[in-house]
Order: C-alpha cells, then structure tokens, then sequence
C-alpha cells in the first residue's frame, strides 16, 4: 500500500494553503482598495514593459537611445501638452508659406493641460511631471468609475474582471503616460454611471468636462439623444403609470441639449481665438493629409489593406460584425445605456475616423464592452486567458507602436 502524502502534505499543499489564505484575505477587502491594487499592478505590468522597451530604444527625435522611464513616456502626444502647458496655443494658425495649415495644439482639448499647469503652478514641478501626476491619479479614477458602473450591471466578481480587462487591454499602457486619455476615461465612465442611474442634473458639470478633454461629445450627445427618444416613446405608450416622468424626460433633455452644445465649445474657441471657422477642422485634418470626408477614409484603408473588392466589401463586415456583437446575450446584460453609447461612438468613429494605428488606443471608450467580456463566461481558464493575452498584446503594442523606430519613407506610425 502506498503511503505517499506529498499531495497533502508536502510543498505544493503548504503553497496551496497559502494561496487559498491570501486569496480569503484579498476578498475581505474594501472594493475600492480591491480595485486600487488591481489597478496598481496593471500599471505597474505596463512599467516594466515599457523600461524593457526602453532599453531597445534606439536614435530618435526626443532624446538620445536608451532612454530611461520617464524619458521614454514623455514623448509622441505629451510632448504637444508639455508645449501647451508652456506655449499656450497659436493665434492666428501657423501655416506654411504656401498658406496650408500646419500641425499645432489646438488638436489638443484643454482640461488635460489646463490641469497639468494648475499643479505645476502650485507646486513648482515640470510641466511634464505635473502631467504625469494628473494622468496617474485620472486613471486610478477611471478605474474605481469603471468598476461601479459594471458593479450596477453584475456581480462583484464579475465587475471587478471587467475592470481588470480594462485595466489590462493592449493600448491600456496610454493610462499611465501624459496623455489625455485616462481624464477622458474616468470622466466618461462618471458620466455614464450618472445617466445609468438616472442623475441626469448631477451629470450636467461632469459632460461639460468630458466634451472638454477629448472629442467625444458628439458621440456622447447621440446616445442622450437616442436614450431621450426612447424614453419619450415609453412614457407615450405607458401614459401616466409608465416609469419615466416628465421631470426626468425634461432633465435628460436638458443634459442632452447641454452635451450637445458643450460639444461645440473646443471648435468655438479656436475660431474666436484664431478668427478662422474651421481652425479646429483644419488643424485635425493636418495629420491626415486631406480634407474630411466622412466613411471614406475607412474604404481607401480597406482597399490598401485587402484590394479595390474586399477593401469596398471590409468596412460594411466590420460594421455588421460589430452591431451583431451588441445583440449578443453578454452586451445586452450590459443594459440599454452603456450598449447606445458604445454604438453612438463606434458610429462617430466610422463617420470621422481616419483609421489608423491610432486606432488601437481610440477604441479604450468602448470599455463597457469589458464587462460583456467577462460575463461570457465564468470560467477562471477563460478569464485568465484574456488577461494572459491582453497582456501579451501589450507587449506588442508598447514595443511596435510606442518606441521610434523609423520607416523607410520617414517618420513613424503612432500610438
């Protein structure tokens, strides 16, 4: 008869124990200290990734190869808001001898730097370290916002994993650079949890932010607008005894007509200051090359991509493909709201969007969909795979995308 115990008793048993202490231990924490180290770790995943990258950096426009950390994340879009924080922006727009528009800051929304300049100025610190503390407390923001808003849709469990997908997604390593990206996020994820829960007034000062730190205010007034159609066809068709009272349908209005126009704030401001209409129109344009045509950029990428057939035939796929994953049983769980918004700002996308390598670090917004991610299954072995490849994927973004690396015709693609 065997008398071999080691399963039990030996090593492996004793870890096993231990793991199983740790994890009790870890479950008995506050939520919000839960997702603060969850958060925590992914960012610090992402430091290591991007020290890794660092040292493989070679010559480029910024500084010399090798650079250290904060070097190395200060560059691309932070060096524009470092330049913002300093220079302010341009009045009239600079343009070339031939009269056409050059690249300037007023691509660039203002919250993100204005923030930055309020700390330097009250602490004496670099404008690109006061940056970096603006953007590491934003994402630790976007994160705890997250996590309630998927809380008032699913389990702690479940929402804490859709935080974690955010958290860890490829081009989540933007979070902790000096980008505007993780003030967007935390500001979106407040402003969906409001209109979720119904504070349509309490989220007026929050949307009039949001449409101040990155263009999504246009995306962000459909899906008012929509969810206030809505509403008003329910209130209609139940009368009197239905759910939505005019208080409330009066309230959405009034957040969706303040959206709306605070969407228009950033265009308005660079014609007054420039005193050309189209300054902010201009200035986007500069970095595409061409004048805005709305869908067609994304019908010449295809055709680059996949050839004068399948490239027309691409965008209607990826289209089809995508409103077929809004009715999938784990985004509809996700609730009318979040689903109207994440369809409003892929739509905005198809509309505006020059598709690009950019692209990767513009679909971060559509992290509602995390949730529906996580509540495909609960199974730990798929959980842990999409968070075991999502940081693989990181890997790749860092490295291919973030680090210079020089194309044969010059330059290099962006992140």
């Amino acid at each position: 008869m065997s008398t071999d115990t080691g399963d039990r008793t030996g090593p492996t048993a004793s870890i096993t124990a231990l793991g199983v202490r740790a994890a009790d231990a870890v479950r008995r924490w506050p939520w919000w200290l839960q997702v603060a180290v969850l958060y925590a770790a992914a960012r610090l995943v992402s430091a290591c990734i991007f020290m890794a990258a660092a040292r493989h950096q070679g010559p480029n426009p910024w500084f010399p190869a090798t650079p250290d950390y904060w070097n190395f994340i200060n560059i691309w879009d932070a060096r524009w808001y470092g330049r913002i924080i300093t220079d302010g922006y341009p009045a009239p727009l600079p343009t070339d001898a031939a009269g056409n528009v050059q690249e300037n800051a007023w691509a660039f929304y203002p919250l993100f730097p204005a923030l930055g300049r309020a700390l330097a100025g009250l602490t004496g610190s670099s404008p690109a370290a006061a940056l970096m503390v603006v953007a590491m407390l934003s994402g630790l923001g976007a994160a705890l916002a997250v996590y309630c808003l998927f809380r008032h849709k699913a389990s702690h469990s479940a929402a804490l994993w859709g935080t974690a997908f955010f958290a860890t997604f490829p081009a989540s390593a933007v979070l902790q650079v000096p980008y505007a990206e993780p003030l967007t996020i935390f500001l979106l994820a407040t402003a969906l949890l409001l209109v979720v829960r119904q504070h349509y007034v309490l989220a007026m000062p929050v949307v009039v932010l949001l449409c101040l730190s990155r263009p999504v205010g246009v995306p962000f007034a459909a899906t008012l607008g929509l969810l206030f159609i809505a509403r008003l066809v329910e209130r209609v068709r139940e009368g009197r005894a239905g759910s939505h009272g005019p208080r409330e349908l009066v309230s959405l209005a009034g957040l969706t007509a303040l959206c709306g126009a605070s969407a228009l704030l950033w265009p308005a401001a660079a014609w007054a200051a420039t005193g050309d209409i189209a300054a902010y129109t201009k200035t986007e344009t500069v970095w595409r090359g061409h004048d805005l045509v709305p869908f067609k950029p994304w019908f010449d990428t295809g055709i680059d991509l996949f050839g004068p057939v399948l490239g027309v035939v691409a965008p209607f796929v990826f289209a089809g493909l995508f409103a077929l994953l809004l009715f999938a049983p784990p985004v509809v769980r996700l609730g009318a709201e979040l689903r109207l918004w994440c369809a409003c700002y892929m739509g905005y996308l198809l509309l505006f969007l020059h598709p690009q390598t950019s692209t990767f670090r513009m679909l971060l917004p559509l992290f509602p969909l995390a949730l529906g991610a996580a509540l495909l299954s609960r199974s730990r072995a798929y959980r842990g795979t999409v968070l075991t490849m999502f940081v693989l994927l990181q890997i790749v973004w860092i490295v291919w995308l973030w680090a210079w690396a020089q194309l044969p015709g010059g330059g290099d693609y962006p992140p």
